[in-house]
């Protein structure tokens, strides 16, 4: 407001100097036009100089002549100028001078006289002596009408000529009020129409004589109205001078006399209101003008005054102010004292002086006189004017001063208050206002704000308030002493009351008390805080709050909104007092203050305007912070922040230990020293260094324990750090013992006295003083006169005289008697000013002590820093947010207001904003419990969700549960809810603790069905459904009517009967309430923040996991819940659409969602889950553990997010694979196959790439022990077979460990395959009826072909052996069984699978393998096994009934490829049998299970291949000379026999047939090995 007062005050000074155009004053200026929307420059140029002038339309000359006419018309009234001359009226009359002083005529004496000007006009002689009819103040006029005959532009005449006769009436104590009234009427006129300017000829001679003028006006008193009238028009016209470019022409005497004059009217109690008020409203006009001027002034030119004291001693009197404030004058006491005379006074009604005509060569227009140069050589006002002036509107508040009114203080207080408003800051530039402001303004200030009377107090703390805004660099220590004493007077000593369904902890940062206040006196000495001065000094001087009127606190309030309002102001208070060791924490105390007020109980203290007032400063403190969250940091010029943190926790510690130190004053020392405050507790000087120069400890404890007589080292150090030179006695002993307060006991005051003297005699050598024996007597002495003058016990009578004070003291001096002089001047001092000891008397002299002691310290305190950064408001708020959260949260709940409402939302949002930019993780968790307590959403104990009914309308739904009711219908806890999600978004990265609050929030609310599953962008990783909630006790389906517009009409009212336990449908006005939280919850984009959690660094992300963590149960939760299905279960339906519950293990999706969200955290990148993957797996492994007690589902997603967690923290060591897949492994087979998918698709994300987890995986035993436990299992066969194939498709997969247990899986999904045997033969019996299409079995089908694939893995292994055995550690032999039995065994299996398409390809394997080249080795026999262990027990198996039953049609097709393989394989190998001992065996083994195949019963089919087969067989034999006869070959005579003996039994022709010779039949030719292969290949084609 100041800033824009003065800134319109500048443009109009502005306008008002610049120059008029060269017009004719008469001439008329032109109209505006009207309807003119876009006036052009000329039009608003015109506009301007009509609001600064006004124009006149007649001839000024002609105006001024009509003016003097109407002064003379009233004077000729007159009978003192009734006989006038008719000079007066003609407008002749004598040429005079005039006196620059008085601006009268001088006297006759005082030159020659010009009394026949007209006859020597004319040559004339004329006539002797002049008219005694030609009064002086009559022929003015006619003088001045007389030149202005001749006078063509106005502007060019001299302005004092223009003045004088006007100024003459005014001055003239002859006149009446009317005339005089005219006469100021018609100067203001000139100045109005602009025919007195700044331009005129000697201006400043006029404006001086002008002010001369009114200040020393005198009339003829008689009627009070009319004589008020003057007073009136002076005032006008006072104003008009100085608000005029021409006030700027007066010196500082004539201003200091302007406004001495206006000081006099506003003062004096005899004069009406309306004068009063009239010439208070004058002089704010004229102050605002003359404060303008001080921002022009530079400071230096002002460096060789001397600061004024309060009694201006040393200012000049010619410009010293002396408004008279109780007597009948108004007029300046100047060299003129002017009155209002009575007219009864006849001596009194003549003017002093007669016209003095000028020299008839001296022309008019040249009238100058020394007195004129020196008048118009007077420089213009500055600061010894201004400085009078603003000493004297301090003087006027002094509240001790009974001269001056409670309504002159008024007065003055609002002049000062506009001078500060318009100049504060230029105030606080110059030096010796400097001085008015610190010391007696402040001082007068800070007494008046303790008045009861309203009007005073709301002035007093107006022009306080508007002090400190401008002013306050320059005040610092009388800021901290004013807002203290607003803190101590406002701050409650009641705690917050407990209001029920308020949780208590939302408002525990409000304090109860300012740190400021200290305990009451009792228990001072256990106070450890400081205060701007000490205690005794702020009760002294009426600081110490106390009680004060409602009204008296809401004034102190206002007081602190409007300082509160600016931006830096609690920044500033944060650096310059909370931050300085010697100061108060004002800002934390502030701050406090604002919150404790802001409750609503403050009001039955105060006024009900009081709690939304200070709420109001509080927010605007946090507004202030959020609009500078984004404005470049200054740092230059400004305090380091990092030492400012050291200086606060230094300052803690110093409080803390002079706590202690005044419990107990070893125990404090101690502490101190340990935290370093005191370097070192044995060095004296460093210890009482620390006492002396603290204030925060108490000084009874001080004196009592430094002059105990252990602490003697201790006294005289203290006492040492004094400097006593140069000092009188008396003097230093006030300087000792305002330091600490003497104890009780005379022998410590002895030992102090004893100390000091010494001290001081060795440091001062005082002459009057003979040795320290006599100092110890005379301090003695002083301190006993001391409580002599002073005690309010002892009459005055009684007090001690100087006398017997010196008769005291005789012959003590060394022998001798001190000097008198020196006794009277001690005793004079101590008389007239006490020595104050701490925490003693409360009396005007101890206020006047007390505040010397401010003044003393402001000296060496410095200025207060000004604040115009952000630097500091990360500290500031990281110090003030808990009171201010816990305000806006008290305030959130206790209000009713949409307006309250709207600012708190404000509050919290902004307060998030700080804490969120500056990583006060803290404050940000904090905010987060107030709004999730207050959103009733955070509850550890939700409501159940066991009556939870989902209501179907088309196709929509909505779940209606208790929650959801009771949120819906709590507004301040959907608007809490908003809030809180609005603050987090974005935000999530500074969270910590507040994890838990919005973890259970979360939790709710899903198990509730109010948000959404996890957004997809989180589930990337999952490959598993979505968690499943809970079944509905009921699902309600409606359907709408034509009539019908929604869902909620789709509902009547709780059903009419309650019977059994069907639960009630929900009424229409429960829907609602849902249906309003479901708005709530959408309008809080929970999605929003899900999304952002994918983002969270590290830290806030292992914050958010732990806090997920921390709400699993510790055991699994007893109640019985079931899954909710996909589809509705068919059946499970009562009447009326209800469900009921089902026995089956205990479900939590709570449990579930938790582990699932902190699992999608945690594996999100590998930093976090080396953070976090220890915790999340302990807890997904006690899930496992626990499988027996938990649902399946639970065991399931546990099992397959620790899955997820191994893959990503593998290299971690978090987790090793043979726990995990042991825990799984482990699982019942029930809880196995649920979790079969969720399992296996764990698994297939470890082992898709390459790497030491894959290979771990698949070589740990319990990895296929699952897989092989899951094979059969429908839903999770594909994927089992889908990962065997990925397994088996790199063959460097594959090695010893998992060899085995690969054909084992692939051998039992073959054997699974058997299933599609009975597809075949429906197949089968439907192509031989020749019906219909076959069915088909999708499912039958897919096992079939797994199964077929199952047989390629197998052989594909085959290719894997050499490499084995190669790198195997056993022997050659045994590698040989190890890898190359597994392959044969299954396929052996597979080869009597009852499917035909499985066994058709595992009999096709099994050849191939059989017939491999890499299959047999020289080293060894052990591939002899294929016969015995894979070939033999393949044939027995066929030959089963059973087998051959399973598919009669194509086992015997087997049969025949058996017998047929059998052959091959032999033929194949025969060279190598031939070298093997064992040769004859198993030929002969052969032909026994060839006689076996040729009796099984079979068809021809047999009986042909078997015959064919041998022949083959032993043509191959015959001719590789093997099988011949004996005579061809001896050693081959028992096969030979063996072969013909055993063939005989089933084929006894065949002999014959092959070997005819042998029966002396033809001969036959003997085929080839080749062609016997072909042959027995072409027999199992067939």
């Amino acid at each position: 407001m100041s800033h824009e007062n003065a800134q319109c005050d500048s443009e109009r000074d502005e306008s008002i100097s610049k120059p008029e155009p060269q017009t004719t004053m008469g001439s008329p200026r032109p109209a505006r036009t009207s309807g003119s929307h876009n006036p052009n420059p000329q039009a608003l140029d015109l506009l301007e100089r009509q609001s600064t002038h006004i124009s006149i339309a007649i001839d000024p000359v002609a105006l001024i002549t009509t003016e003097c006419i109407n002064v003379t018309s009233a004077m000729r009234k007159h009978t003192r100028w009734a006989h006038s001359s008719v000079s007066a009226i003609l407008g002749g009359g004598p040429i005079v001078s005039f006196d620059r002083e008085t601006s009268r005529p001088p006297s006759p004496k005082s030159g020659k006289k010009n009394d026949g000007s007209v006859a020597n006009r004319w040559g004339l002689r004329g006539k002797k002596g002049a008219s005694l009819n030609d009064n002086p103040l009559m022929s003015a006029f006619a003088r001045l009408r007389r030149d202005l005959n001749g006078c063509k532009d106005i502007r060019t005449f001299d302005a004092p000529a223009l003045l004088h006769p006007f100024l003459q009436v005014i001055r003239s104590s002859s006149t009446s009020a009317p005339i005089t009234s005219l006469a100021l009427v018609s100067i203001s006129k000139f100045f109005a129409y602009n025919l007195l300017s700044i331009q005129s000829p000697r201006m400043s001679l006029g404006m001086q004589l002008l002010s001369a003028s009114i200040t020393h006006c005198r009339f003829e008193a008689s009627d009070s109205a009319a004589d008020e009238i003057v007073l009136l028009r002076i005032l006008k016209l006072m104003e008009d001078m100085m608000t005029r470019p021409e006030g700027s022409l007066l010196g500082d005497e004539s201003l200091c006399k302007l406004m001495e004059t206006g000081l006099s009217m506003a003062c004096q109690t005899r004069l009406s209101e309306l004068l009063r008020r009239s010439a208070e409203l004058s002089i704010i006009s004229i102050v605002r003008v003359i404060f303008q001027r001080l921002k022009t002034i530079d400071v230096e030119s002002t460096s060789e005054i001397r600061p004024l004291t309060s009694a201006a001693a040393d200012a000049s009197e010619n410009i010293k102010m002396e408004p008279s404030v109780n007597g009948n004058s108004v007029a300046s006491n100047g060299p003129t004292s002017l009155g209002v005379e009575s007219s009864a006074d006849p001596d009194k009604d003549r003017i002093s002086g007669e016209e003095t005509p000028l020299a008839p060569d001296q022309p008019e227009n040249n009238r100058t006189s020394a007195g004129d140069d020196e008048a118009e050589n007077i420089n213009p006002y500055s600061l010894p004017s201004i400085r009078e002036l603003f000493r004297v509107l301090v003087d006027l508040l002094d509240p001790n001063d009974h001269t001056k009114t409670d309504v002159m203080r008024v007065m003055s207080l609002r002049i000062i208050d506009v001078a500060l408003e318009v100049a504060g800051p230029s105030i606080a530039r110059h030096p010796t206002l400097v001085g008015l402001v610190q010391d007696d303004l402040c001082r007068y200030l800070f007494q008046l704000v303790r008045s009861e009377n309203m009007i005073l107090l709301n002035g007093s703390l107006r022009v306080a308030g508007t002090l400190l805004a401008t002013c306050r660099n320059v005040l610092k220590l009388q800021q901290e002493l004013f807002l203290s004493y607003l803190v101590a007077c406002l701050h409650p000593r009641v705690e917050v009351p407990r209001e029920p369904g308020i949780n208590p902890a939302l408002y525990e940062g409000i304090p109860e008390a300012p740190k400021l206040v200290r305990p009451p006196k009792s228990s001072q000495t256990s106070s450890g805080r400081s205060t701007p001065i000490p205690v005794k000094d702020r009760r002294q001087l009426g600081l110490e709050g106390g009680s004060r009127k409602p009204d008296a606190r809401e004034a102190m309030v206002e007081c602190i909104g409007a300082l509160a309002r600016i931006p830096s102001f609690m920044a500033e208070l944060f650096i310059n007092y909370d931050c300085n060791i010697d100061r108060n924490d004002l800002c934390s105390d502030m701050v406090g203050l604002l919150a404790r007020n802001s409750m609503p109980d403050s009001a039955t203290w105060s006024t009900t305007n009081v709690p939304p007032l200070c709420l109001d400063a509080l927010l605007g403190y946090v507004n202030f912070l959020v609009e500078r969250l984004n404005d470049e940091t200054i740092t230059e010029g400004y305090p380091d922040c990092e030492v400012l943190r050291e200086q606060r926790a230094r300052k803690q510690v110093i409080i803390q230990g002079a706590t202690k130190f005044n419990e107990s004053p070893k125990k404090g020392l101690a502490f101190l020293a340990s935290q370093g405050i005191i370097d070192d507790l044995n060095d004296a000087k460093s210890v009482t260094a620390f006492l002396k120069g603290t204030t925060r400890i108490s000084k009874k404890v001080l004196g009592e324990f430094i002059s105990k007589k252990d602490n003697d080292h201790l006294l005289e150090a203290f006492i040492d750090h004094f400097d006593f030179n140069h000092k009188r006695v008396d003097e230093a002993l006030r300087e000792l013992l305002s330091s600490f307060r003497l104890p009780g006991e005379s022998a410590l005051i002895e030992r102090i006295i004893t100390v000091f003297s010494e001290q001081f005699c060795a440091s001062s050598t005082p002459d009057q003083i003979a040795d320290r024996d006599a100092c110890f007597v005379l301090v003695y002495a002083i301190i006993m006169l001391n409580t002599d003058q002073h005690n309010p016990n002892i009459k005055g009578q009684a007090r001690m005289t100087c006398e017997n004070f010196s008769r005291n003291l005789r012959g003590v001096n060394g022998g001798a008697d001190f000097d008198a002089d020196y006794l009277q001047t001690i005793f004079n001092e101590i008389r007239d000013n006490e020595i104050i000891l701490p925490d003693e008397h409360d009396n005007q002299h101890a206020f006047e002590y007390a505040w010397k002691e401010l003044l003393r310290k402001t000296e060496t305190a410095g200025n207060l820093i000004l604040c115009n950064t952000n630097a500091f408001d990360a500290d500031l708020f990281a110090t003030t947010w808990k009171p201010v959260i816990a305000t806006l949260s008290y305030v959130f709940m206790s209000a009713s207001d949409d307006a309250v409402f709207s600012r708190v939302v404000t509050g919290f949002d902004q307060c998030a904003q700080i804490a969120a930019k500056y990583g006060l993780t803290e404050a940000f968790d904090h905010i987060i419990f107030c709004l999730s307590t207050i959103s009733t959403l955070a509850t550890d104990s939700p409501p159940s969700t066991a009556l939870n009914t989902e209501v179907q309308a088309s196709s929509k739904s909505v779940m209606v549960s208790e929650l959801a009711v009771k949120f819906g219908r709590d507004y301040k806890a959907q608007l809490a809810t908003v809030v809180l999600f609005r603050v987090l978004a974005d935000n999530e990265s500074i969270i910590r603790r507040g994890w838990d609050h919005i973890s259970q929030i979360l939790l709710n609310l899903f198990i509730n069905s109010l948000i959404p599953q996890f957004p997809p962008e989180l589930r990337t990783s999952m490959l598993i459904p979505e968690i499943p909630l809970q079944n509905p006790s009921q699902v309600i389906e409606r359907k709408q009517g034509p009539n019908e517009t929604g869902l909620l009409s789709a509902f009547t009212s709780y059903l009419s009967s309650y019977a059994a336990d069907d639960p009630p449908e929900p009424s229409e006005e429960e829907l609602e309430a849902t249906l309003c939280s479901v708005d709530a919850i959408t309008a809080s984009h929970v999605d929003r923040i899900l999304s952002n959690i994918s983002k969270l660094p590290p830290e806030s992300a292992s914050a958010l996991v732990s806090s997920l963590l921390s709400r699993l149960p510790e055991s699994p939760a007893p109640l019985v819940m079931v899954v909710k299905p996909e589809r509705p279960a068919m059946g499970l339906e009562k009447a009326n659409g209800q469900r009921g519950n089902h026995d089956g293990p205990a479900y939590d999706p709570a449990t579930i969602y938790i582990l699932e969200l902190a699992t999608i955290i945690t594996i999100r990148d590998q930093e976090i889950a080396e953070i976090c993957g220890e915790a999340l797996a302990g807890a997904l492994q006690n899930v496992l553990r626990s499988s027996e007690n938990v649902h399946p589902v639970l065991c399931s997603r546990a099992a397959h997010y620790l899955l997820l967690l191994l893959k990503t923290s593998y290299d971690f060591s978090i987790l090793r694979p043979h726990v995990v897949l042991h825990s799984i492994a482990t699982f019942d087979q029930v809880t196995l196959e649920v979790a079969a998918l969720d399992v296996l698709n764990g698994i297939r994300q470890c082992i898709e790439a390459t790497g030491a987890l894959r290979s771990d995986i698949i070589n740990n035993p319990d990895f296929w022990a699952i897989l092989r436990r899951l094979h059969n299992y429908s839903e999770a066969a594909r994927v089992v077979f889908d990962i065997l194939q990925k397994i088996t498709s790199d063959g460097s997969t594959v090695i010893a460990d998992n060899y085995e247990p690969t054909i084992d899986l692939a051998n039992d999904f073959a054997t699974a395959g058997s299933i599609g045997a009975v597809v075949e033969q429906k197949r089968d019996g439907a192509s031989r009826r020749k019906s219909g299409q076959p069915t088909k079995q999708r499912q039958e089908n897919e096992v079939v072909t797994r199964g077929v694939g199952a047989i390629t893995i197998v052989y594909n292994l085959t290719g894997r052996i050499p490499s084995l055995i190669e790198h195997s550690h056993l022997e050659t032999n045994e590698a040989w069984a190890a890898y190359w039995s597994p392959i044969f065994q299954a396929l052996t299996s597979q080869c009597v699978n009852p499917c035909r398409e499985i066994r058709q390809n595992a009999f096709s394997s099994l050849q191939r393998s059989l017939l491999s080249p890499q299959l047999t080795s020289a080293d060894h026999k052990e591939w002899t096994a294929i016969f015995g262990e894979v070939l033999f027990p393949l044939i027995i198996q066929l030959l089963k009934p059973e087998v051959y039953q399973s598919d009669p049609i194509g086992m015997s097709d087997t049969r025949v490829q058996a017998a047929a393989l059998l052959c091959k394989t032999f033929v194949h190998y025969l060279v190598l049998l031939s070298e093997w001992e064992g040769m004859l065996d198993l030929w002969l083994k052969i032909l026994d299970i060839m006689d076996r195949l040729m009796n099984s019963g079979q068809t021809d089919s047999l009986e042909e291949a078997i015959p064919e087969n041998l022949k083959n067989t032993l043509l191959v034999m015959a001719n590789e000379g093997y099988l011949v006869s004996p005579d061809q070959n001896p050693e081959s005579e028992t096969l030979w026999a063996e072969t013909w003996k055993r063939l005989n039994r089933f084929l006894p022709d065949l002999f014959g047939e092959l070997f005819p010779e042998h029966l002396k039949s033809p001969p036959m030719r003997v085929p080839s090995r080749t062609e016997v292969e072909k042959t027995v290949e072409a027999t199992q084609a067939g």
